[in-house]
C-alpha cells in the first residue's frame, strides 16, 4: 500500500472511531431523554448541516475529531439538559463513547481469524543459535553457535516464540536446557535473566537466534465465526496485558515512556501499510480504538473522564453538586492545557520523524 493511500486509510479509520465514539454518546443521550443540539463529524468550520427534528447533523472541514453537543452539560436548570438528569444517567451518557471504543476490538479482531490466511503447519529447522553474548547465562553454561534447542525443563522448543515464552516464565529460576550439537543431545543448567536485567539487544538467555535456519511450511486456513470471536477476545486480552506491562515497565524506568499524538499515529499507520498486510492494519485500528477509549476516560478536565469525576464527586457528597460556573471554568482551563499538550506532543512527533526515528522500533 502506498503512503498516500495509507494516510487516507488512517484518516478514514480515525474518523470512523470518532463517529462510533460520538454515536455512543448520542444513542445513550437520546435514550435517557437528553436533548442533543448537534451531532457533528469533523471540527468546524461546517461544510454541510441538516436539521432533523431537534438535532442538527453536520459535516465539518477539520477531519480529526467530532462532537455530540448536548443541552446544558453543566447547567441543570434547563429541561432535558444533561446536567438535569440523574447521576446514573449522566455517568452512562458520559462513559458510553469510550466504552464503545473499548469494545470495538472485540468486534474487529475476529475478522483477522475469519478471513483465510497462511498458517504455519511445520516449523522446519529447530531453533538454532547464531550468537552467544559474553557474560550471559548461555555463555557461562557453555552453549555454542550452531546449537539447536530441543527442550527446556522437558518442554519442547520448536519455535522462536516458544523459546521466548518459556524463558520469560522461568526467569530467575534454574532450568535444564537440552540442545542438539553435532547430532548429539547435550544438557545444560542455567538461570534465565528477568527482563529488567537484560543488557540492550539481549534476551533472557543471552543468545541470538538464526532466523535463516527456520523454513516454515504454511497452509491456507480460516476459522469459524465462533472460534474467531474466541480468538479475537483472547487477542484483545493479550493487548490489554501488553499495554499494562508496558506502562508498569515505563513507571519503573525500565523502558522510556513514548508519547504520541495524531502525527505519530499517522506515521505508524503509514509504516504498517508499507511493510505489513491488511491484518496488521486491522490490529492497529483495534489498538488505536482501545487507546483512545482509555485516554478519554482519564480524569482530565474537558475529557469525558474529567466530567465523570464531577459526577462521582456529586455522588460522594450525596447529591451536592459543584457549581456549574466553577465546573465550566475548570473544564475551560483543562481544555487549554490539553491543547498545549497536543501542541507539545505534535512537535515531538514531527521532531522524531525528522530524526528518522520510529515508534515501531
Amino acid at each position: 500500500m502506498s503512503a498516500p493511500l495509507a494516510i487516507v486509510w488512517f484518516v478514514a479509520v480515525l474518523m470512523f472511531l470518532v463517529f462510533i465514539h460520538e454515536l455512543g454518546h448520542f444513542v445513550t443521550a437520546k435514550w435517557r431523554g437528553v436533548k442533543v443540539l448537534e451531532f457533528g463529524i469533523g471540527m468546524p468550520p461546517r461544510i454541510w448541516g441538516k436539521q432533523y427534528g431537534e438535532t442538527l447533523y453536520s459535516l465539518n472541514w477539520i477531519p480529526i475529531g467530532g462532537f455530540c453537543k448536548m443541552l446544558g452539560e453543566e447547567d441543570p436548570s434547563e429541561t432535558r439538559s444533561l446536567a438535569s438528569k440523574s447521576a446514573g444517567s449522566r455517568l452512562l451518557v458520559l462513559s458510553a463513547g469510550s466504552l464503545v471504543m473499548l469494545i470495538f476490538p472485540l468486534i474487529i479482531f475476529p475478522t483477522i481469524y475469519m478471513v483465510p490466511r497462511d498458517v504455519i503447519v511445520d516449523h522446519g529447522e529447530p531453533v538454532k543459535i547464531s550468537v552467544v553474548s559474553e557474560n550471559s547465562p548461555a555463555y557461562f553454561a557453555d552453549l555454542q553457535i550452531g546449537d539447536q534447542f530441543v527442550t527446556i525443563d522437558e518442554t519442547d522448543v520448536t519455535t522462536f516464540g516458544e523459546l521466548q515464552r518459556i524463558t520469560n516464565e522461568k526467569a530467575g529460576t534454574e532450568v535444564t536446557v537440552v540442545v542438539l550439537r553435532d547430532s548429539e543431545e547435550h544438557e545444560f543448567n542455567m538461570v534465565p535473566r528477568p527482563r529488567e536485567e537484560w543488557p540492550a539487544g539481549e534476551g533472557a538467555l543471552g543468545v541470538t537466534l538464526d532466523l535463516d535456519a527456520a523454513t516454515p511450511i504454511t497452509e491456507r486456513e480460516s476459522n469459524s465465526p465462533w472460534t474467531s470471536f474466541r480468538l479475537g477476545a483472547e487477542l484483545t486480552w493479550d493487548t490489554v496485558v501488553t499495554m499494562k506491562d508496558g506502562l508498569v515497565a515505563a513507571y519503573r524506568h525500565e523502558i522510556p515512556l513514548e508519547l504520541g499524538g495524531v502525527v505519530a499515529a499517522g506515521d505508524v499507520t503509514t509504516e504498517i501499510a508499507e511493510t505489513g498486510e491488511w491484518r496488521d492494519l486491522v490490529f492497529w485500528a483495534g489498538l488505536l480504538s482501545f487507546n483512545l477509549g482509555l485516554v478519554n476516560l482519564l480524569p482530565i478536565p474537558a475529557l469525558d473522564g474529567g466530567r465523570i469525576v464531577f459526577v462521582l464527586i456529586e455522588i460522594a457528597r450525596r447529591g451536592k453538586r459543584v457549581s456549574p460556573v466553577t465546573e465550566g471554568k475548570i473544564h475551560l482551563v483543562g481544555f487549554a492545557l490539553l491543547i498545549a499538550l497536543i501542541i507539545f506532543v505534535t512537535y515531538q512527533d514531527i521532531a522524531r520523524i525528522v530524526r528518522g526515528e520510529s515508534l515501531l522500533s
